[in-house]
C-alpha cells in the first residue's frame, strides 16, 4: 500500500509539475506577444494567433498530403508525382481502373490510329539490355507493406542508328549523336548537392542514350562519374570557364572542351522560371563548389542578366563560332519565348549569314528553378505548349530548321507529355524535376533555402546523408527506361513506328465546349521567306 501510494504521489506530483510548466509557458508568451509590434494579431490573440501562425505553417504539408485532391496540386499534382515514383522504383507504368484526368476541361489529346502499328514494326534497338535494379510489392495492408528488389535485364528502347539524333553534323569536328530522345534538363552542382548529381549521372549512365546538362554552375567531378553525354551549360556568369575577375578564359574553355564526355556546349540567355541570371545563396556555396565557380565561398551568388560578351545577333553568333572553332564540338543556346519580333530578328539573321546555333532550348514559362523572383517565375515567359511552335515555325520559315535541332523543357515529366513536345516541334526533350523526384525530391519548395529535407537541393552534408547515391542511381536509371518505353506505346498508338515521326497532326485540341481543332488549324505553318 505505501509503494502505491508514493507511486501515485509521484505520478500526482509530475502531472501538477507539467500542468505548472505548460500555464508558464503560456503566460510568458501571452506577455511576451503582447509587448511585441510586429503581429498585430498577435498583441489581441497571443494563444489563437500563435496556433493561427504554426497552422499557417503547417498549409503547404497539410494541402498536399490531405486536402488537394490528386489532380490539384502545384506545380506538380500528386498523380504526376507519383506516376514518376512509380516509374523510378518499381519500372512500371500499369494503373486500374481507369483514368482520373477532368476530361471536361479543355486539353491537348494525341490522335489514335484506326489501326495502331504492331510491337514488332517499331524502329527500336533492344539488343544491349541495361543491368538495373526493381522492387516488386509482396503484400500490401494498410499499416503493412513487404516489397523486395532484384537485378534484372531491361530494354534501353535506343533509337536504332537510322534515326538517331544528329546534332551539328554539317558544322562540328565532332557532332553529337543522341540515342535517346530524352535527358536531364540544366541543374547546377550548388543548386543539387553532390549527391544528387552523381546518383543522376550514374542512373543516366545506367540507361544510356541520355544525356546530363551541366547548369550554369560548372562541370565537376560529380557530373563525371557516372560517364554519361554532358552538355556544358555556361550562362552569364561563366562558371568554370572564367578568371578571377569573371573574364571568360578561353584556355578554360579549350580545357573542358577536350574531355571525352562533354558532348556540346549550351549559351545560356534565359531559364523559364527566372528570365535573368541566376541566383545561388551563400549557404549552399561550399569552397569546392567555389573553387569550381571561381568565386568567394560562402558568398551568394548572382550572374548578370546577359552575357557581357555580346549584345545582338552578329556578335553573338561570333562568339558561337569562336567556341566552334576551338571546341569542334557543337553549340547551342537556351532562351525562353516572349518577344516575337526579336526571335524573328535572330532567325533571319540566321538565314542571312549562315551562322548561329546548332541546336535552341526552348524553356517554357512553367520551368523550375533553384532559386528566382516570384513575379519573373509568373509573369515572364510564354508556356512550352505555346513557344515550342512558334520556334519550330520560324525556324522553317527561314528555312534553317534542318540545320538546328530544338531542346524543349518545361514539366514535361511524363511519356505523353514528352510525346505532345515532339509534336509540337522538339527534337529532344529535357527533364528537370522528374529527374529530382527519381532522386528522392518530395516538392518541398524550398529548393532555396539549402534545406532540402531529402538532401536533394541542398549541399548540407547532415542533410545529404537521406540520399543513397546506389538506390537513387537505380530509380533514375528506370526512371528513363520507363519513359522511352511509354513514348513507343505512344508512337503506336499513333501509327507511327518511331518516336522520332511524331508531328502536329498526331495532336488535336478539345475546348471547353467539347469541340475539336487540330493542332495544324492552331498554328498553321508559317510561309517560308525565300532568299
Amino acid at each position: 500500500m505505501e509503494i502505491a501510494a508514493l507511486l501515485l504521489i509521484g505520478i500526482l506530483t509530475v502531472f501538477f509539475v507539467i500542468i505548472i510548466a505548460i500555464a508558464l509557458f503560456i503566460i510568458r508568451v501571452m506577455f511576451k506577444d503582447k509587448r511585441q509590434e510586429g503581429h498585430s494579431i498577435l498583441r489581441n490573440y497571443p494563444i489563437l494567433g500563435k496556433m493561427r501562425y504554426i497552422t499557417e505553417k503547417m498549409g503547404p504539408e497539410l494541402r498536399q498530403y490531405l486536402f488537394n485532391d490528386d489532380n490539384e496540386g502545384k506545380p506538380f499534382t500528386r498523380n504526376q508525382m507519383e506516376g514518376t515514383y512509380i516509374s523510378a522504383k518499381y519500372n512500371k507504368r500499369l494503373i486500374g481502373f481507369g483514368s482520373e484526368r477532368d476530361f471536361e476541361a479543355p486539353g491537348y489529346y494525341l490522335k489514335n490510329a484506326m489501326y495502331p502499328t504492331q510491337r514488332e514494326e517499331m524502329l527500336v534497338d533492344n539488343e544491349n539490355k541495361v543491368r538495373t535494379k526493381v522492387y516488386q510489392v509482396d503484400k500490401e495492408k494498410l499499416f503493412q507493406r513487404k516489397e523486395h528488389s532484384s537485378y534484372k535485364e531491361a530494354n534501353p528502347f535506343y533509337l536504332p542508328d537510322e534515326e538517331a539524333v544528329v546534332i551539328g553534323g554539317d558544322t562540328c569536328k565532332h557532332p553529337f549523336t543522341v540515342k535517346g530522345l530524352i535527358g536531364q534538363s540544366a541543374m547546377s552542382y550548388g543548386s543539387l548537392g553532390e549527391k544528387a548529381i552523381t546518383a543522376l549521372s550514374t542512373g543516366l549512365g545506367l540507361a544510356g542514350g541520355a544525356w546530363m546538362n551541366t547548369g550554369e554552375g560548372g562541370l565537376s567531378h560529380h557530373h563525371l562519374k557516372g560517364g554519361v553525354d554532358i552538355i556544358y551549360q555556361i550562362g552569364p556568369g561563366l562558371f568554370g570557364v572564367r578568371t578571377k575577375d569573371g573574364e571568360f578564359s578561353w584556355e578554360e574553355f579549350k580545357r573542358k572542351s577536350e574531355i571525352d564526355e562533354v558532348k556540346a556546349f549550351e549559351l545560356k540567355l534565359a531559364q523559364g522560371a527566372k528570365t535573368r541570371g541566376g541566383h545561388v545563396d551563400g549557404a549552399k556555396v561550399t569552397p569546392e563548389i567555389a573553387e569550381i565557380r571561381n568565386v568567394e565561398p560562402w558568398e551568394s551568388i548572382d550572374s548578370p542578366n546577359r552575357f557581357y560578351q555580346f549584345g545582338n545577333n552578329e556578335e553573338m553568333f561570333e562568339f558561337m563560332k569562336q567556341l566552334r572553332e576551338v571546341s569542334g564540338k557543337p553549340i547551342g543556346m537556351k532562351v525562353v519565348v516572349g518577344n516575337i519580333e526579336q526571335l524573328e530578328g535572330m532567325v533571319s539573321h540566321m538565314a542571312s549569314s549562315q551562322e548561329g546555333p546548332d541546336f535552341i532550348t526552348v524553356d517554357g514559362g512553367e520551368g523550375g528553378t533553384g532559386a528566382s523572383y516570384q513575379e519573373l517565375a509568373d509573369a515572364t515567359g510564354l508556356p512550352i505548349n505555346s513557344a515550342l511552335p512558334v520556334v519550330d515555325d520560324m525556324l522553317k520559315k527561314y528555312n534553317v530548321r534542318d540545320r538546328v535541332k530544338v531542346f524543349a523543357s518545361g514539366q514535361l515529366i511524363s511519356p505523353d507529355k514528352v510525346a505532345m513536345a515532339l509534336a509540337m516541334g522538339a527534337d529532344l526533350v529535357n527533364i528537370a524535376r522528374g529527374m529530382m523526384f527519381s532522386v528522392g525530391c518530395i516538392q518541398a519548395e524550398i529548393c532555396h533555402t539549402n534545406n532540402c529535407p531529402v538532401g536533394v537541393a541542398t549541399t548540407n552534408p547532415n542533410l545529404q546523408k537521406a540520399l543513397i547515391v546506389e538506390e537513387k542511381s537505380f530509380r533514375t536509371c528506370n526512371y528513363v527506361l520507363s519513359l522511352r518505353d511509354g513514348l513507343y506505346n505512344l508512337a503506336a498508338a499513333v501509327g507511327i513506328d518511331c518516336p522520332t515521326k511524331f508531328e502536329r497532326k498526331h495532336i488535336v485540341y478539345r475546348d471547353e465546349h467539347g469541340r475539336l481543332q487540330s493542332l495544324e488549324n492552331i498554328f498553321p505553318s508559317a510561309e517560308v521567306v525565300k532568299p
